[in-house]
């Protein structure tokens, strides 16, 4: 991200909930966002993945301007290079975990591999519910789902808004521990807002939002690559 900005308006007022934001986030890099509610994270994501188009500056992805990219060319680059784990879900309630996991590939042309597919559900312990509904899981389990969704393109940058606030603290560590090996093995880069300070502590790099402006930066020493 070079020079984001991006407002809304509220009533009268005009929220601007990112500031001229400089970010960057390299292959196999695993970047945490605290701060509090309101102050922009979820926004900086939205632009990051191109959900939403910024007011003001640049956003690359993988060698692409996303923000100059027509909306059939945004999509492609979502569906091919980007992987969101969103904080309530978004699965199709009337698919079963296994075709929710298998939508991205479905969606690129029809792409369908089975094995990964398979794979990815009983890395996230959902092997036994892979036929199930959305509504026959409890909360936890469909974040796993959503989980497993995200990473089944393979994306080089994974969003990912909360990926633990619904889980108990052992099955969020194993889901981290998912999410960072897309990012040791893989390469991707991994950008993660969270309010839960263990899970952000696991990270590369956090870094600390207030009024749409990233303020401090707390490294950690990089992950092995193994």
């Amino acid at each position: 991200m070079v020079g984001v900005s991006k407002s809304f308006q509220r009533g009268r007022e005009v929220v601007t909930a990112v500031n001229e934001v400089d970010l960057h986030v390299d292959a196999g890099e695993f970047v945490s966002v605290i701060g509090p509610s309101g102050s922009g994270k979820s926004t900086l994501l939205h632009l990051a993945g191109g959900l939403d188009r910024p007011d003001a500056g640049s956003v690359w992805v993988d060698g692409d301007d996303i923000a100059a990219l027509s909306a059939a060319a945004l999509a492609r680059m979502r569906r091919q290079k980007v992987g969101f784990v969103f904080q309530f879900f978004h699965l199709i309630p009337n698919l079963t975990v296994s075709e929710n996991v298998a939508l991205p590939l479905v969606l690129d042309g029809g792409r369908h591999t089975d094995g990964r597919v398979a794979d990815l559900i009983e890395r996230v312990g959902l092997g036994p519910r892979a036929r199930h509904l959305p509504a026959e899981l409890s909360g936890g389990e469909m974040q796993r789902a959503a989980i497993a969704r995200a990473l089944v393109n393979e994306p080089r940058l994974i969003l990912a808004d909360e990926p633990t606030g619904n889980l108990d603290s052992t099955t969020g560590a194993e889901i981290l521990a998912v999410l960072e090996d897309q990012v040791t093995q893989a390469g991707a880069a991994l950008l993660m807002v969270t309010h839960d300070k263990g899970a952000a502590s696991r990270a590369n790099r956090t870094l600390t939002v207030v009024d749409g402006r990233v303020g401090r930066r707390h490294p950690r020493a990089p992950a092995k690559r193994g």
